[in-house]
């Protein structure tokens, strides 16, 4: 099969299809466990230092062990060596490792999963949906990247009812945090403007990479922002720099593309193709 991929499972290579953690991994039973996803192009991976960061952060606030980061570089590299693909998916996942079937955890050791999936280039333009659902900034995870995603799950879901590809959410105090998987840019009076990590939004890579490369400014932005932007844009690992075309059910003014918007889109792949850890 052309599509079979090999994946990394507590320091083995193994095929994809067969891989396996025990029905007793905290990850799998209460969501214990932390991830990163990078991009791949060509077999190489983007800003993985940033990434390797992240996950040592996320994990320190579930009260994991550190990961240990050149093992987890080591796993990358063999499986974007097993893996040949242009353009590609590289998912680490770090748990609890095996555990009670409760909420406290056993003393095993951690998990460690590397796995990768082709993907194909997103399109320029999307469309995202807001959501009745708040994220909790006082939340004891959040800002972590944990694998308790069922949230996110939800909510994407009725994205795609709604025919958008995100959907966006406003925090406990109304204000506009972030997307599922994204985070979300606004230009207000030609102000390109993100929200704070006060939010509870990711600590997005590509957030913080368009902040530094852009000019962008964090500010507190209350969900209405979304009506009066003259653009909207949205960054993720695998999205890049995306514009938003409509929300709900405004059209955003222009047509297509705005200009702010293409300018981060530039900036970002010149930048991005100039350096791959950043």
């Amino acid at each position: 099969m052309h599509n079979r991929t090999t994946s990394w499972v507590n320091g083995t290579l193994v095929d994809s299809a067969d891989a396996a953690v025990s029905v007793l991994d905290h990850g799998l039973t209460t969501g214990d466990g932390v991830f990163e996803t990078m991009k791949t192009v060509d077999g190489r991976a983007f800003a993985v230092t940033r990434h390797l960061d992240r996950l040592t952060r996320s994990a320190r606030g579930l009260g994991l062990a550190d990961p240990d980061h050149d093992l987890v570089r080591e796993a990358c590299t063999r499986v974007l060596a097993a893996n040949p693909a242009p353009l590609g998916r590289l998912r680490i996942t770090y748990t609890g490792g095996n555990g009670p079937l409760s909420s406290e955890r056993g003393t095993t050791g951690p998990t460690l999963v590397v796995a990768l999936s082709p993907i194909t280039h997103r399109p320029d333009e999307t469309a995202v949906t807001v959501v009745p659902w708040r994220r909790n900034e006082h939340s004891a995870v959040a800002g972590l990247k944990t694998t308790s995603y069922a949230e996110n799950v939800v909510a994407l879901a009725a994205a795609h009812r709604a025919g958008a590809s995100e959907a966006l959410f406003a925090n406990t105090a109304g204000l506009l945090c972030e997307g599922t998987g994204s985070n979300v840019f606004v230009v207000l009076d030609g102000r390109l403007l993100t929200p704070t990590l006060a939010s509870g939004c990711l600590a997005g890579i590509t957030r913080q990479l368009v902040i530094d490369w852009c000019g962008a400014e964090e500010a507190d932005l209350p969900l209405g922002a979304l009506r009066n932007a003259e653009e909207v844009f949205l960054t993720s690992t695998t999205r890049d720099v995306q514009a938003v075309t409509r929300v709900d059910d405004r059209e955003l003014p222009g047509t297509g593309t705005g200009p702010v918007t293409a300018k981060a889109m530039a900036v970002f792949a010149e930048r991005s193709g100039d350096d791959l850890d950043p």
